[in-house]
């Protein structure tokens, strides 16, 4: 006997058969939203339960992903997407080879050849030879890319390839509409896409309210209709972002030109710093961790201009926002992404990013969150980042040139839970779901007054700005200031002394290697019974007063001023200044004698000299910059 179809004025009296569909995702940017849309579907569609499962939490919860398998088994809607990595996709294969048959669709996009072929909507079957539409389809997509004369793809060939397919994606739906047969599921394939990409609240909704009435078999079919379906909200593919954004023409805090930002923040006279920000985020309301930095470096007198692009290729934004008459209109650029610049996990063309970041010709940070761990677990970790994060969001950028890898911000695992990472140790109480991101407020102030210094430095005359060139000495007492391996320390130093007088900069440079090497090695050393030349002395109250992390240091190394490179009042900082230019030798580290307690010990703080030393670079000498020569010391 059939089931009594449910009518919208009956459905909130009549038992409505129940609907399982299952999203399954490479990390969980998308989940709070997802949930978010799960209560308005239950309020339309009674029955249905949308459940969210992210790949990234399986590798430290195993129960995680035993949840995802057991959904999976019951999911009659079973969506796979951005499943890439061998560690995401191999432990549910077998799970969705399971299903793949028994549920009444399965949608597969994004993801590795294993995954997408188990798409099955309809007619449309991935894992059977293209036909029809889908061959037509097929060779649109292999079309050959642009060659230069030498053979090897354009630069920006990819790029423009990537617009054209986003612009393709848009189109098919109205191609295939008047096909019939199979190519209204691949239509349907395709809108999919188009509501995952503009992955917001109301498109997610949208998508199941769609894949429901479309695909939904057995009883099921009763929830067919009952709500409307509609086609994907659009948004800005390139545009700029804001929090506090109040402009008629943003869309969810974001805009397709600059001028709908708000005064305030395009009105910082220190300078201007252009953010990349992944849009998939801005979509899904999920940009704490964004907002955060925004604040930071606006707090410090920066102009900032907060830009995004669809897809993973950020050349698009920073050609429409960092630009101003064909010149660059930043002094920083700073990615927050966590991915490469043109490119992102699956793939990575540092040749493309070197281009465009010669041409913008500014300082370039890639800053990453953290993508597959809470902060409290990373904060309570000694092994810090995962090694797909180090290898994704470290190594990866790396190769493009970008410098300057930290973590500002994460998810928080519970209202309860504090996360170690720093001092503040945030609970994030105002936490509505622990898949949400958060800003970790000490890094993101970090990265503000660095990002703020590299700008100081880039508009700062040459003749003004300090430098600081730090040489080692291991082993201390021995002769081997200024030593390395194949390497002629001093004369490297003083041919770069050299070039920079040359160029404009202020530098007292010594008549010869000689006497530029007796300066530091030599100078008043007798005079103090030290090692080196003191250039000054730091006093004991001066540095009590100032050291911000006395007590670890103390508790290692008893009361200051401690008993390296001191007389006992007062901590020497050995070296010689020329001009502008300082030339300081790296204190020890106070394990000289001890080589495996040094790499080894757990708890280890530098000594007062070592802590004081930098401090005084910083913040008395005033460095711009600080140049290591020679062995790398620390």
């Amino acid at each position: 006997m059939t089931q009594k179809r449910i009518s919208a004025a009956d459905r909130n009296t009549a038992v409505a058969p129940a609907m399982r569909v299952v999203l399954v995702t490479m990390d969980s940017h998308l989940a709070s939203a997802t949930e978010r849309a799960s209560a308005a579907l239950s309020r339309s569609m009674p029955g249905l339960t949308l459940s969210v499962h992210a790949a990234a939490e399986w590798g430290d919860d195993p129960t995680a992903l035993e949840r995802c398998r057991n959904d999976i088994a019951r999911g009659d809607i079973v969506i796979a997407t951005m499943l890439f990595l061998e560690d995401h996709f191999v432990p549910i294969l077998p799970a969705l080879q399971a299903r793949r048959d028994h549920c009444d669709a399965m949608v597969c996009a994004m993801s590795a050849g294993e995954v997408t072929k188990l798409t099955r909507m309809g007619k449309f079957d991935m894992s059977t030879p293209a036909t029809g539409a889908m061959a037509f389809l097929k060779r649109l997509r292999n079309k050959p890319e642009a060659k230069s004369e030498d053979g090897r793809e354009q630069t920006g060939a990819r790029a423009t390839a990537g617009a054209q397919q986003m612009k393709m994606l848009r189109r098919l739906p109205k191609i295939l509409r008047f096909i019939p047969g199979t190519a209204q599921d691949v239509r349907a394939y395709f809108l999919t896409l188009q509501y995952w990409l503009a992955g917001s609240q109301e498109n997610i909704a949208h998508m199941v309210h769609f894949l429901v009435d479309r695909y939904a078999q057995g009883a099921r079919k009763d929830l067919r209709g009952l709500a409307r379906t509609h086609e994907p909200v659009e948004y800005p593919e390139i545009g700029v972002y804001h929090p506090r954004i109040d402009d008629p023409r943003a869309v969810g805090k974001m805009a397709s030109t600059a001028d709908a930002l708000p005064t305030f923040a395009t009105s910082g006279k220190r300078g201007t710093v252009g953010l990349l920000l992944m849009r998939s985020y801005l979509l899904a309301g999920n940009a704490d961790h964004y907002n955060g930095v925004i604040t930071a470096l606006e707090a410090r007198g920066l102009r900032v201009i907060p830009a995004f692009a669809t897809g993973l290729d950020q050349r698009p934004a920073i050609d429409a926002f960092f630009y101003s008459e064909g010149r660059p209109a930043i002094d920083a650029l700073v990615s927050l992404t966590g991915f490469s610049l043109v490119g992102g996990p699956a793939y990575n063309d540092a040749k493309a990013a070197e281009d465009i970041l010669a041409k913008l010709d500014v300082p370039y940070l890639a800053v990453h969150p953290v993508e597959f761990q809470t902060l409290d677990q990373w904060g309570g970790s000694q092994r810090g980042l995962l090694p797909v994060e180090s290898t994704i969001m470290v190594a990866i950028p790396e190769l493009d040139g970008a410098t300057g890898a930290m973590v500002f911000g994460g998810r928080g695992s519970a209202q309860h839970i504090a996360c170690t990472g720093c001092a503040h140790a945030c609970k994030f109480e105002n936490i509505v779901d622990s898949h949400d991101m958060h800003s970790c407020i000490e890094r993101a102030d970090t990265l503000a007054a660095r990002v703020g210094k590299l700008v100081d430095l880039r508009r700062s005359e040459r003749a003004e700005r300090k430098v600081a060139a730090v040489v080692f000495n291991f082993p201390p007492n021995a002769g081997a200031t200024g030593t390395a391996a194949f390497l002629s320390v001093f004369e490297s130093l003083f041919n770069v002394m050299t070039a920079m007088a040359r160029e404009g900069y202020t530098v007292e440079l010594p008549a010869s290697v000689d006497a530029l090497r007796e300066h530091i090695i030599s100078g008043n050393a007798a005079q103090y019974g030290a090692m080196a030349n003191v250039h000054t002395r730091i006093p004991a109250d001066d540095h009590l007063r100032r050291e911000k992390y006395l007590k670890e240091i103390e508790a290692q190394w008893g009361p200051a001023p401690g008993k390296q490179q001191s007389d006992g009042a007062s901590i020497f900082v050995l070296g010689a200044r020329f001009g502008n230019v300082f030339v300081g030798i790296q204190p020890a580290f106070g394990y000289e004698g001890d080589p495996m307690r040094l790499l080894f010990e757990k708890g280890f703080a530098p000594t007062h000299a070592f802590s004081a030393f930098y401090r005084w670079l910083r913040e008395d000498f005033g460095a711009h910059a600080v140049l290591h020569f020679g062995t790398h010391g620390a």
